[in-house]
């Protein structure tokens, strides 16, 4: 099920991974901005390539002095969300210092932004990605399986005792609970959802 727009908790083609400048993006991102809308609410299937132009208030064809295809716009943005993450992700454990328990605070608070910034994609990633070709889709899953080991080996450390399949699987669990923002956002301010959500996935990875 697609959440309605106002649970989305964003304005439309707003999702801030897929900009260098979330307040500038250049008129290839607005392009996979407002693609990534209209992928999320119809299904990329049912969205034209005259669609996402009249979204970004250009014909159909300029959109192809960007990108090849449509299916070249749903490669593009999941595979930025997918660097995204991963360098993010990296990023964050490197700043919190050795302690896991800080490590654990910061990934939580890094995905639970990323959740919130983000819903189309999240929709996106979920539904469509079945629909990249092989190789892309190959690309996308690689990145994700080193996001998630990323926090595998956080958790690791922090409950050794527990080995890496159940890190695996809470790490796992705390993206369900974070990534239900299509649904949930926008039913609180959002520093409440944040901070609602943070406190949530924190209990989840250490419960």
């Amino acid at each position: 099920m697609i959440a309605s727009a106002p649970d989305r908790g964003t304005g439309a083609g707003t999702d801030t991974a897929l900009a260098a400048d979330a307040a500038r993006p250049s008129r290839r991102e607005q392009i996979l901005r407002a693609a990534a809308q209209l992928f999320a609410e119809r299904g990329s299937r049912s969205v034209g390539v005259d669609d996402v132009g009249a979204a970004v208030g250009v014909t159909g064809p300029a959109i192809y002095r960007h990108f090849a295809s449509k299916d070249a716009m749903l490669a593009e943005m999941l595979l930025r969300i997918s660097e995204r993450l991963l360098a993010g992700a990296s990023d964050q454990v490197a700043a919190a210092g050795p302690d896991p328990a800080a490590q654990l605070r910061a990934l939580v608070a890094f995905q639970v932004d990323f959740a919130l910034d983000n819903p189309a994609l999240i929709t996106v990633q979920d539904r469509d990605l079945g629909s990249l070709p092989p190789a892309d889709a190959a690309t996308v899953r690689r990145l994700q399986r080193r996001y998630v080991e990323v926090w595998v080996d956080v958790l690791t450390r922090l409950r050794p005792e527990e080995g890496t399949d159940a890190s695996r699987a809470r790490a796992h669990a705390v993206f369900g609970l974070v990534n239900s923002t299509p649904h949930s956002a926008g039913r609180l301010p959002r520093p409440a959802m944040a901070a609602l959500l943070a406190t949530m996935a924190e209990a989840a990875a250490t419960a």
